[in-house]
């Protein structure tokens, strides 16, 4: 009797495990896999980040599984985070950990830090015949602050700029640039020689602010150079333009030459193939489209000649690196709502794609033989290491760090759905119901807008705008692929520029109009929600839903186009986007599609999400948008982040944000 007892309170205690769903503490016990490097025996090595969220800071420790699955290693456990791993000879394992280059076995063991470089290193990475070293560090070039410019007045802190970018993203201009170094390595005692600054006294910064890392900079397979992405402009010109180049800097003779001379818009992400004949790179062909179609350029070594691949292809890469016998381009881009893996073979380049389902393929770790491992996520799950079968496709899950969470939640369906828009094009949304769906009942139901404006709404795991975390507490979320999105080619994506508040805004209406004829969306139950130029699409919605939405959700949204023109930092994409308001070329966009002329006919409900140190998207927006509603008695809340950014970046601040989100919701909807 009592076994028979056991054995049904396990079951019990299996079955209500079964029946739990998303919730905002349980997304931040997630673990965030990134891929690191694949080992000549085929161990994968890869790094797990986790939330302390007592202590309000992560932590990132690397991790070893074998290539055809089995349990997991964890390889580190120091406080802090190790990154940057890279297999060397014999079998030991390289890595960046608190500014200084570490080794350890391939089990973990026999860890031990190699260099002792004062004032640490920064994206770290030995050359290949393991004789020297490469890392970036910032050197400071410029006076800006009033201690540098007036050492009699220490407790000063003005801070005097000439020139625009005098701030960046969340950051002011302080002076200092990232610049690329190398120096002399001795891999058996980890003495380091003089490091050489490749950038000398140059105003430019390698890798690319505000968000470049190792993958800007990076060795030739024989030693010889170091290949480097920079944007070599300083000051107004800087702000004004997307022209990053693709530069060589050869060591024997420490001449620099630029690889995509004449090519004017973004060039970046260098990657050679193994026996350093060939390069690659991504390219946009114009200057001062930031979302322009990214194209791979094929760089031959030997001729000097730079042919684009991808030219005739209606399509945009985010990715690309060469196959392990150099025969091959591995690349990936959205198509249709997804991210997928595709192959150019060089020899005859016809592009295939060889992964297809509802899931993003979203990172290169390496490859082994026939075999590719990649990072993938979908709407229901974070990012996990899977491996590719570069023949068939085939896919299998390769590491299993978030498993027995996922094991034990009740998942979402998610589905398209096809909308025919207001001039007739077909518009795709994703659709995500709450785990217990019944088609029988009635449920709230969200309208979500995508930032960007030029940016995918795949199958992405977001740790904030999270649709499997929404759906769990009871709403069915509309995730459209509106005008502006890659993966519909080249015309559509191209489309929303100077067209804002137009047709992005009518595929927007189109498809919450379409939903709500079923008969599960309650119609007197409508949300819109989004950050970015999701906020901004919130706030056009605001004045012209006639009545369709009960609530609003805007986050970092532009409120006033002319204010946000005069205080945002990348001038390239507000030039390119929306144009100069003096211009009265632009007059339609600051007249028919700025929010701020609509605010006569806001009547809705709104919660309005504003980061201190958005520089982005300045905090002038959120708060006249906040001070208009009030002052127009309409039900409306301020959640001001000060120490965030675009984003929320704080683990604390992201349940804060979470628990207003869903209280807000709760109360208006």
């Amino acid at each position: 009797m009592r076994k028979t007892l056991l054995v049904a309170g396990i079951l019990f205690i299996q079955q209500s495990m079964a029946q739990q769903k998303m919730d905002p503490q349980l997304l931040w016990q997630l673990g965030r896999v990134g891929g690191e490097a694949v080992m000549e025996d085929g161990t994968v090595l890869y790094g797990v980040s986790r939330y302390n969220m007592a202590d309000n800071k992560s932590e990132r420790n690397l991790y070893a599984v074998a290539l055809n699955g089995g349990a997991a290693r964890q390889l580190t456990q120091g406080a802090g985070s190790e990154s940057g791993a890279q297999a060397l000879p014999g079998g030991r394992i390289a890595y960046n950990y608190k500014g200084q280059l570490w080794e350890m076995d391939k089990d973990g063991g026999n860890a031990v830090q190699k260099t002792n470089v004062e004032g640490g290193m920064q994206n770290i990475r030995i050359s290949p015949k393991g004789t020297h070293i490469l890392f970036s560090n910032e050197v400071k070039l410029e006076k800006i602050s009033g201690t540098d410019r007036y050492p009699d007045l220490p407790k000063s802190n003005v801070q005097v700029y000439t020139t625009l970018n005098y701030r960046h993203w969340d950051t002011w201009e302080d002076g200092k640039y990232n610049h690329v170094f190398y120096a002399t390595y001795n891999a058996q005692t980890g003495q380091v020689g003089e490091p050489v600054d490749i950038m000398k006294n140059e105003l430019f910064d390698c890798p690319q602010m505000p968000f470049g890392g190792a993958e800007d900079f990076i060795w030739d397979p024989s030693g010889a150079s170091i290949i480097y992405v920079c944007k070599k402009k300083h000051g107004k010109d800087y702000a004004l333009s997307t022209n990053t180049d693709i530069y060589r800097y050869t060591l024997a003779s420490g001449r620099t030459e630029n690889l995509s001379e004449g090519k004017t818009g973004y060039d970046v992400a260098p990657a050679f193939d193994e026996s350093g004949r060939q390069l690659l790179w991504l390219s946009m062909a114009r200057d001062g489209f930031e979302a322009d179609k990214n194209d791979i350029i094929l760089y031959q070594a030997d001729t000097r000649k730079a042919v684009n691949l991808t030219k005739d292809w209606d399509g945009t890469v985010s990715a690309a690196r060469f196959s392990a016998d150099g025969k091959s381009i591995y690349f990936l881009a959205v198509v249709k709502g997804t991210e997928q893996l595709f192959e150019i073979p060089l020899r005859k380049p016809a592009i295939r794609q060889v992964t297809k389902g509802p899931f993003d393929v979203n990172g290169f770790v390496g490859q082994h033989g026939n075999t590719l491992v990649v990072t993938r996520a979908d709407m229901n799950h974070a990012a996990e290491l899977y491996t590719v079968n570069l023949k068939t496709g085939a896919m299998q899950q390769l590491s299993t760090e978030n498993n027995t969470i996922y094991n034990n939640l009740r998942l979402s369906k998610v589905e398209e759905r096809w909308t025919k828009t207001t001039d007739g094009k077909d518009l795709l949304s994703w659709i995500i119901y709450p785990p217990d769906f019944d088609p029988a009942k009635k449920y709230p139901t969200l309208l979500y807008c995508q930032g960007g404006p030029q940016s995918a709404v795949s199958q992405f795991y977001s740790f904030r705008w999270n649709f499997q975390l929404m759906a769990a507490q009871g709403y069915i979320v509309v995730a459209p692929n509106r005008r502006g999105m890659p993966g519909h080619g080249v015309k559509w994506n191209e489309d929303i520029s100077k067209d804002w508040g137009g047709q992005p805004i009518r595929d927007y209406l189109a498809a919450i109009d379409d939903v709500s004829k079923e008969p599960y969306v309650d119609k007197d139950r409508l949300g819109a929600v989004g950050a970015s130029y999701g906020g901004y699409s919130v706030f056009m919605l605001a004045g012209v839903h006639e009545k369709r939405f009960k609530t609003f959700i805007a986050h970092d949204g532009l409120f006033d186009l002319r204010s946000w023109y005069g205080t945002t930092e990348e001038l390239w994409f507000a030039n390119w986007d929306i144009g100069a308001y003096w211009d009265k070329a632009n007059a339609k966009v600051y007249d028919q599609f700025n929010p701020i002329n609509f605010v006569d006919r806001w009547n809705t409900p709104i919660m309005i999400v504003q980061g201190g140190i958005d520089f982005r998207v300045g905090i002038e927006q959120g708060l006249q948008a906040f001070q208009v509603a009030q002052l127009k008695g309409i039900k409306s809340k301020l959640v001001y982040f000060p120490e965030e950014n675009h984003w929320v970046l704080s683990a604390q601040n992201a349940i804060a944000w979470q628990r207003e989100f869903f209280g807000w919701l709760k109360e208006t909807l």
